[in-house]
C-alpha cells in the first residue's frame, strides 16, 4: 500500500492585532473569524491534521471549539507586530517533531484574514503539489488589478523613473496593457509548502513556486474595519460557492408571499421604558412602517408580526403600521406552521426576521431567515442573511428595500 501523504494545515493567529483588536475571534458573518479558516481545512479531504499556532489562550479555546488542535502555545517573541511567517512555521514543525515525532509531507498555510475561499481551493492546490514533485510550493494568486509596468518610483533628484522595464518595449508605461506581460498578485488565501522547503531551504516558498490562480472575486484580505464590512457584505450578498463554518446560507426564495417578523429587537431596539405605573413604551423606526407599506403596494407581499410578548404597545405599534399581529406566542414554530396552513402558503415562500434565540425554531421552517446586525451571536450563526442595520434602527426598512429590489 502507498502511504497517504501527510498534509498539515497551520493557521497562524496571534492575539495582538492592532488594526482590529481581537479580530481573530471577533464574529465575522456570524462565526469567529478564525473559524472560517479552520472550516476550510477540516472540509478538505486531503488535509490530515489542522492546528492553530497562537500565543493567546482565548484564541486557542475558540480554535478547539471549531475542531482545530492547539498542541502548543506560541512563544510571545514569535507573536510580535514585525514577526514574519517563517519563524512561526519553523517553531511549529520543530515542536511537533520534538514532542510528537510528527513530520508532515506538506504544510498548508491558511491565514484567518482571508476567510472567503472557494470550496475546492484547498484540494486543487494540494493536488497541484502532489502532481508536481519538482515544486517547492504553491501560492494563491489573482491577476493584478494595477499593472506594475505602469508604475513609477521617484529618485533622489525627485524625478520619476519607471519601476520596471520590458525587453523590446522602450516605454512600457505608455504602452497598451495588452502589449505588457501579465502580472499576478499574491493573496493570503493559501500557501502549500513542502516541509523540506521549510526545514531544508529555510523558506516558505523555495525556488520552484507554482500558481494557484483564483477568481479575483474571492480576493479579500481583512486589515481594517472597511475591509471587514466589505468582506461581510460579500459573504451575505455575493452568492459565492465558498467554505462556511456552518450550513451554507439560503438565498431569498424565487417566490415570496409573506414576511414574518418578531417585534422586540426587530421593530424596536430591544429596550423598554417603564414608568412608575408600570406602563411600557418602546422606540421604533418610522421608515420601517413606510417600507412595509411600499412592499405591499409594489410587490403584493404581506407581512405579520409574531411576538412572544403580550403588551398593548405591540398592538398599538402594529395597528399604526397596518400590520397584523399575533401576541403571547409561547411556541412560535407551532403558531407559524398553523398560520401557513390557514393561509395556504408554502413554507418556502416565507421570509422570517428575528433577533433572539426564541426565533431559531422558526428558521428551518421558512425559505430564508434574516437577522438584524445586532442579533444574538447564536442567531447570527444560523441566519441566511444578516442586515447591516440594527433592530429598531431601520433593519426592517433595509429588508423591505432588499425585497422590493428583487421582487418589485
Amino acid at each position: 500500500m502507498v502511504a497517504k501523504t501527510e498534509v498539515l494545515a497551520v493557521i497562524p493567529a496571534r492575539g495582538g492585532s492592532k488594526g482590529i483588536p481581537r479580530k481573530n475571534i471577533r464574529s465575522f458573518a456570524g462565526h469567529p473569524l478564525i473559524a472560517w479558516s479552520i472550516a476550510a481545512a477540516r472540509q478538505c479531504k486531503l488535509v490530515t491534521r489542522v492546528i492553530v499556532s497562537t500565543d493567546d489562550e482565548e484564541i486557542a479555546d475558540v480554535a478547539r471549539r471549531f475542531g482545530a488542535e492547539t498542541p502548543f502555545i506560541r512563544p510571545a517573541d514569535l507573536a510580535q507586530d514585525l514577526t514574519t511567517d517563517y519563524p512561526v512555521f519553523e517553531h511549529a514543525l520543530a515542536w511537533l517533531k520534538e514532542n510528537e515525532g510528527y513530520i508532515p509531507d506538506l504544510v498548508v498555510q491558511l491565514r484567518p484574514t482571508s476567510p472567503i475561499r472557494p470550496v475546492d481551493m484547498l484540494e486543487h492546490s494540494i493536488q497541484l503539489m502532489l502532481d508536481h514533485p519538482e515544486a517547492d510550493s504553491v501560492r494563491g494568486v489573482i491577476p493584478s488589478g494595477q499593472n506594475p509596468y505602469k508604475m513609477w518610483r521617484i529618485d533622489e533628484h525627485n524625478q520619476m523613473k519607471p519601476l520596471l522595464q520590458v525587453q523590446g518595449v522602450d516605454e512600457p508605461f505608455n504602452s497598451p496593457r495588452q502589449q505588457l506581460p501579465q502580472t499576478y498578485w499574491q493573496t493570503g488565501h493559501i500557501d502549500v509548502i513542502r516541509t523540506a522547503t521549510i526545514t531544508g531551504q529555510h523558506s516558505l516558498s523555495g525556488k520552484v513556486i507554482l500558481p494557484y490562480l483564483m477568481d479575483p472575486v474571492y480576493a479579500v484580505d481583512i486589515d481594517g474595519p472597511r475591509d471587514w464590512q466589505r468582506a461581510e457584505w460579500l459573504v451575505w450578498n455575493g452568492g459565492f460557492k465558498m467554505v462556511y463554518p456552518g450550513k451554507a446560507p439560503r438565498p431569498l426564495p424565487e417566490k415570496l408571499r409573506l414576511v414574518v417578523m418578531d417585534f422586540d429587537g426587530v421593530l424596536t431596539d430591544n429596550r423598554v421604558w417603564v414608568d412608575e405605573t408600570g406602563k411600557e413604551t418602546v422606540a421604533a423606526y418610522r421608515s420601517d412602517s413606510l417600507g412595509l407599506a411600499l412592499l405591499r403596494q409594489k410587490t403584493g407581499i404581506d407581512s405579520i408580526v409574531l411576538s412572544t410578548e403580550k403588551n398593548p404597545v405591540v398592538s398599538a405599534r402594529c395597528k399604526k403600521m397596518n400590520v397584523p399581529v399575533m401576541q403571547g406566542i409561547l411556541h412560535k414554530e407551532e403558531a407559524l406552521e398553523q398560520l401557513l396552513r390557514e393561509r395556504l402558503i408554502e413554507p418556502g415562500e416565507v421570509v422570517y426576521i428575528g433577533n433572539d434565540v426564541n426565533d431559531l425554531v422558526c428558521f428551518p421552517i421558512v425559505g430564508c431567515a434574516v437577522v438584524p446586525v445586532d442579533a444574538e451571536p447564536d442567531v447570527l450563526q444560523q441566519a441566511d442573511i444578516t442586515l447591516t442595520r440594527r433592530g429598531g434602527h431601520g433593519a426592517v426598512r433595509e429588508l423591505c428595500d432588499l425585497l422590493m429590489q428583487k421582487y418589485g
